[in-house]
């Protein structure tokens, strides 16, 4: 299963705090030598100021080994490093933490500080202080202090590339303590500011505004799968924002991996998309990315992008079996969809069955078992319980005597159809649209720049 295992190619677009879970997740599962995993999380535990963690690395690594007199000083720089940012960013703190101070703030940043500086005699250099500060709590391995003290410098400060930065910062700072709803504004918040960002505030002298956008769009894609796996709705999410033509153009442009999770996402989604409290668009979205693995069949493909291509482009619900057999495992394996593992084998098997019975009128209920891996009782109790969760229920007819189904369908509209076929090109000709507006660009290597300033600096 190593072969199947994105964790890899996605640390390259991941801070590298945001690495160490991916990493534990692969000692866990046990899919690569545990030394190799060991030594890789090393490597970057080296590169922070977690000495501690570093040196408990060091020694799983290498147990007959003293520890190396560099840690020590290591550790002595990192305390005093602390103690003097902590001092440099007091002043600051002393007066964000005064209640009367926090009702006194407006939403003018420029007249926010004039009173700050009238009052408290607060400068630029103090606030930014406290930028510092938060930057080395987040390489200390304190992400709760990091949120809290990147935040505050945000709502001062009038720098565009450092609160950029701060944004970045807070949003892995609260993905790595778990705060997912939090988490999850911060996500919206930075995507806001990347996208509505001027092709002016993004020049730098490496590459043009265009590409640099469409980095920083690359990194998001990235990081949102922490998000959208945890979070209640994300799922949800993930295909609204995914699907747009923006992301898809990102998706498809830089990182075709990602379709893996747009994928399991819309499968994950469709059986509750179907029983209602979805919109329109998620309903549809397994349509939509069809047609993108389709497309970008010959950039990548694994076995839950086949599963689909199989069962709704090709109709071979043998091949499908199949593929949703190592798929399984696929997802098992991974870090963000671990836990879906038995929803996305239901959901499949429902995408199964409700593929199946589209173009048959008599199903042999022992037949479609086998197609769902599923023994006989079991697929007895599935077919029921599928008649009865979905709108199945008015046209199929379950005949027990003769273990088989029969399903009268009322003829589609004509209208619907042509609803149908209307939503589809409005779609392509939308995308097409976005694709011709774009300017043309110079190449370059996917996933060789960062286009922030990463807090630890990953790069």
């Amino acid at each position: 299963m190593a072969d199947h295992d994105l964790s890899k190619t996605i640390i390259a677009y991941l801070d590298r705090h945001l690495a160490f879970p991916l990493l534990a997740h692969l000692t866990e599962i046990s899919i690569f030598p545990i030394e190799e995993v060991q030594a890789a999380q090393y490597e970057l535990a080296k590169g922070t100021n977690m000495v501690d963690y570093a040196v408990n690395l060091f020694q799983e690594l290498n147990p007959d080994k003293e520890i190396p007199a560099e840690f020590g000083a290591k550790r002595e720089n990192a305390v005093s490093t602390n103690e003097r940012l902590q001092q440099e960013a007091q002043a600051v703190l002393d007066v964000i933490e005064n209640p009367d101070v926090a009702q006194a703030l407006r939403q003018d940043k420029t007249q926010n500080l004039q009173y700050l500086k009238d009052n408290y005699d607060l400068t630029l250099e103090q606030i930014t202080a406290l930028y510092n500060f938060g930057q080395f709590q987040y390489t200390y391995g304190n992400y709760s202090g990091a949120a809290d003290y990147l935040y505050h410098f945000r709502v001062l400060s009038t720098d565009n590339d450092l609160n950029t930065s701060a944004h970045w910062g807070k949003l892995a700072s609260d993905i790595l303590t778990g705060k997912w709803e939090v988490a999850l504004e911060e996500l919206n918040t930075l995507r806001d500011v990347i996208d509505s960002r001027s092709p002016s505030s993004l020049l730098t002298s490496a590459e043009p505004a265009a590409l640099t956008q469409l980095h920083s769009r690359t990194w998001l894609v990235h990081w949102s799968l922490f998000v959208y796996f945890n979070h209640p709705q994300g799922r949800t999410l993930l295909l609204e924002t995914f699907l747009s033509p923006t992301y898809l153009n990102t998706i498809q442009t830089s990182c075709p991996w990602i379709l893996r999770y747009l994928a399991t996402a819309a499968i994950l989604s469709r059986k509750t998309s179907t029983a209602g409290g979805a919109g329109s668009r998620v309903r549809h979205s397994i349509r939509e990315i069809v047609k993108v693995i389709q497309t970008e069949e010959y950039q990548y493909q694994d076995s839950v992008t086949n599963f689909l291509k199989e069962l709704y482009v090709e109709f071979d619900f043998e091949a499908a079996q199949r593929e949703l057999t190592l798929a399984e495992r696929v997802v098992a394996d991974d870090f963000f969809l671990g836990e879906f593992r038995e929803e996305f084998l239901d959901n499949a098997r429902y995408l199964i069955s409700e593929a199946y019975c589209r173009i048959h009128q008599r199903i042999d209920i022992g037949d479609l078992s086998e197609r769902l891996n599923l023994s006989k009782d079991e697929g007895e109790k599935w077919v029921v319980n599928l008649i009865r969760e979905t709108r199945m229920g008015a046209d199929a007819k379950i005949d027990l005597e003769k273990n088989v189904i029969e399903i009268h369908r009322t003829p589609l509209p004509i209208y619907q159809s042509v609803i149908e076929k209307t939503r589809g090109l409005a779609f392509r000709t939308q995308a097409m649209g976005a694709a011709m507006a774009r300017p043309l660009q110079p190449g370059g290597q996917q996933g060789e720049s960062n286009p922030v300033t990463v807090v630890d600096g990953a790069r």
